[in-house]
């Protein structure tokens, strides 16, 4: 993979397509916003019709802006990828505990009950075998695309709190002082971003509350059911596998061979949907390589497939999104039985 960026003299972070990408994301997401606080909205369904596109330009900003630029992917400038990891608070979440719970808890420990934070939902959803079952799980398959609707929501409001604790208590943050700092600029940073998305369009649109509160919902509705349906079919469906670390705490695998084994790509051959996704598609590529910018996956995966082919170890591809959904189906069925 060096020889293939060397002999193609191309850097392994973003390029001019990775900017084009961040301008139209972050255009998508605040120019309809920015229509609806500038009074020009008065119309229900256009007002609607807004937000909506507003939540597409949310999650195309999580997933092809923010998630590369906190892995430090996006530029080799540093500064660059702490100020575009920022976009993340301007979408109503928090850079701060995405990074320890996406960059640190999932990657170091995909799959690992009980380590991996995306695989630790609330109670109501089960997404390892190795998780205590409840009679409610049963019925999981039917209502997590709700869950999954109102997940970046939850985000916004206690989700981010509540983990911004738990791993000050887990030693993330080092000290007191530390913690309420990050607590402070989260409050700030949420204030914020309910002003201009919620708060000034309550005042300025000519319809009741409830109407623009509605459709506030419905914006994180679409980017909520986009995003989780991208992360989770990646890694909670049936082929991939949940190891356990032994009596020592050690796991069977190396960290390489533990992301290939838990890990699907989907969808290989198009160019648009990855695009929309942030080069989602290719989680393998991403898990071996968080360092380099999504934008280069695709190349890479036939270098992975092909070595992973010759040493014999999976390399787990679905040939689109749907099949990919409905595996994932069936995969949360399957845990709820």
């Amino acid at each position: 993979m060096n020889q293939h960026f060397e002999v193609n003299n191309i850097s392994k972070k973003g390029n001019t397509a990775m900017i084009f990408k961040t301008v139209t994301m972050l255009m998508l997401f605040f120019i309809p916003l920015i229509a609806i606080n500038l009074g020009l909205i008065s119309n229900v369904y256009l007002l609607f019709g807004l937000y909506l596109t507003s939540g597409f330009g949310m999650a195309g900003i999580g997933m092809g802006v923010m998630h590369d630029a906190i892995h430090g992917s996006y530029s080799s400038n540093k500064r660059y990828n702490v100020r575009l990891g920022y976009t993340m608070n301007l979408i109503g979440a928090n850079s701060t505990v995405w990074k320890i719970q996406h960059n640190v808890l999932h990657h170091a420990y995909t799959n690992i009950d009980q380590a991996d934070d995306d695989i630790n939902p609330p109670s109501v959803l089960r997404f390892s075998p190795h998780a205590k079952k409840y009679w409610l799980h049963r019925y999981q398959h039917i209502y997590v695309w709700l869950l999954y609707g109102l997940s970046t929501l939850s985000w916004v409001t206690s989700k981010d709190f509540v983990r911004l604790n738990r791993y000050r208590k887990m030693g993330f943050l080092s000290n007191k002082k530390d913690f309420i700092s990050e607590l402070l600029k989260m409050i700030g940073w949420k204030l914020f971003y309910y002003s201009y998305t919620l708060i000034i369009p309550i005042i300025i649109v000519p319809v009741a509350w409830w109407i623009v509160l509605l459709a506030f919902i419905s914006m994180h509705f679409v980017a909520g059911i986009y995003m989780s349906l991208v992360f989770q079919t990646a890694h909670v469906v049936p082929e991939v596998n949940f190891p356990l670390p032994d009596h020592n705490g050690q796991m069977a695998n190396e960290w390489a061979i533990h992301q290939m084994v838990t890990t699907t790509n989907y969808s290989p051959k198009s160019k648009y949907f990855s695009w929309l996704i942030g080069g989602l598609n290719f989680q393998i590529e991403h898990h071996l390589l968080p360092d380099i910018c999504h934008i280069h996956y695709k190349d890479l995966s036939y270098i992975v497939s092909e070595t992973a082919k010759e040493f014999g170890i999976p390399y787990n591809t679905k040939q689109n999104f749907i099949t990919a959904i409905r595996d994932h189906t069936k995969m949360l069925k399957q845990l709820g039985c």
